[in-house]
Parts: structure tokens; sequence; C-alpha cells
């Protein structure tokens, strides 16, 4: 019977979430708790890269986290960010985030509709004189590159922020007692067995959300359990919702 689960995620910010749904229905407790966290990088790290960000005429932003950590890295570097910037974000809700730094311009913020990169390259292909800055996260691939590259846009990438293990407490350790682990990342993975590594998978069942956590799960040889997306659920909520009701159902 799974009573307990452990989502690697944030708490949801709205009650509408389809997670509130699957508690009320299933019975079933879901505790959110991160096993990793997103923390930036130093001035002095930043310098090691030689990247001008005045050199450039436009930032292009993938997530929050890429306009928190541009903007204090700014802020410690004592940039003053030009008023003619132009902001490329791969979805409104990261572009409409902005002006918390800055006055929000139409005419300087342009944003693609599916959260993909590939669908805001053609907006950006429009400003093909522009000089292009796009923050990243430590570990990436050069995709962002080649496409850049494939459209013969000036670009320069560089790195603001890590992902890092949200290590837990004694009393988190000491209190571990979950039916079920969710997980989003490799990282997450890697934050568990660095919490846990003495961990021993049991009758603990393992969820995954994209083809690299899964064999992340497998390649610290654990059992993985359920993995998401699928055909038929193409979301975590969905996979996850059916999931314990043919589980819990077995066991009644």
């Amino acid at each position: 019977m799974i009573k307990k689960v452990l989502v690697s995620q944030p708490k949801p910010a709205s009650e509408k979430s389809p997670y509130y749904d699957i508690a009320n229905e299933s019975g079933v407790e879901l505790v959110f708790r991160p096993f990793i966290k997103v923390e930036g990088i130093t001035a002095k790290e930043f310098r090691q890269q030689k990247v001008n960000i005045l050199d450039h005429t436009a930032v292009v932003f993938t997530s929050r986290h890429a306009i928190d950590h541009f903007f204090k890295l700014a802020k410690e570097l004592h940039v003053s960010i030009p008023e003619d910037m132009k902001y490329f974000c791969v979805t409104e809700t990261i572009a409409l985030y902005i002006q918390k730094y800055v006055q929000y311009r139409k005419r300087k913020v342009f944003y693609g509709s599916t959260g993909k990169i590939q669908d805001l390259v053609p907006t950006m292909v429009k400003h093909k004189t522009e000089k292009y800055l796009v923050p990243l996260s430590d570990v990436h691939n050069d995709d962002v590159k080649n496409l850049l590259d494939s459209k013969k846009l000036q670009h320069t990438e560089c790195y603001m922020y890590r992902t890092v293990s949200n290590d837990f407490s004694e009393e988190e350790v000491k209190n571990f007692d979950y039916d079920m682990l969710i997980f989003f990342s490799p990282t997450g993975i890697q934050a568990l067995m660095k919490n846990f590594p003495q961990f021993e998978q049991g009758d603990i069942r393992i969820g995954t959300f994209g083809p690299s956590t899964a064999k992340a799960v497998e390649e610290v040889g654990l059992r993985l359990d359920l993995q998401a997306p699928s055909e038929k659920y193409p979301s975590m909520t969905g996979a996850l919702k059916a999931y314990l009701m043919e589980a819990n159902k077995k066991k009644k």
C-alpha cells in the first residue's frame, strides 16, 4: 500500500494543481521536498569566463533562474544594464518575470509560446543584427549553441548558476519514511545517493520524469517502478494517478 509519496519539487503555488487532486482522490499523502536547489556563481567565477555583458545587445532567458542570476551578477559586477537592452524569453511567464528587475516594455521583450528555444529562434532571426548573450546552468550541452550557429546569429553562451544537492537535515534523514519517491532530473538521483549513501530501496517505489532521469536510476543500481512521459500519460501527474490507483487496488 502506498500511503506517503515524496515529490522532489517545490510545493505547487496554485491550489488547482493536479497533485492536490491526486492526494484527495487516492487518499495518499504527498510531500513536496526538492532534492536540488539552484545557486548563483560568484562574480570571480563569471570573470574567469572572459564574457563582457555589455558587449551584447540582447539576452536570451530560458528560465526565471537565468533572470535572477543575470541581474544579481550584473549588480555584483557593477554593470549598469542599458535601457535599450532587448530580452528574448522562451515563454510569456518568463518574460513577465523580468518586471521584477526592469520596466517591462513590449518593444524590447519578446517571447515564444512553447517553452522551447527552437520556437523562439524565428523571432531572434528577425533581429539578426543583435549580439545575443545566453545565460545557462553550469551543466548544459551544445544544443543552443549549435542551433544559433545554424541560423548565423551572433551569440555567446555563459554559465551563471549551478544545480546542487539540497541537503537533508539530520531530522529529515531520521524521518525518511516514504513509500514512493518521484524524481525529475538526474541531479535529484545524485542528491538522493549523497544524502543517503546506504540507501536500500526495498519496497520503496521510484518514479521518474524524462529518459535521462530514468537512466540515472538504473545507473546507480536502483529499481525503476514508474516512468513518464509515456504515450498514454504525457504528464507525471497523469502517470502517478494511474499508478497509485493500480498499486493500491492490488493491496486492498
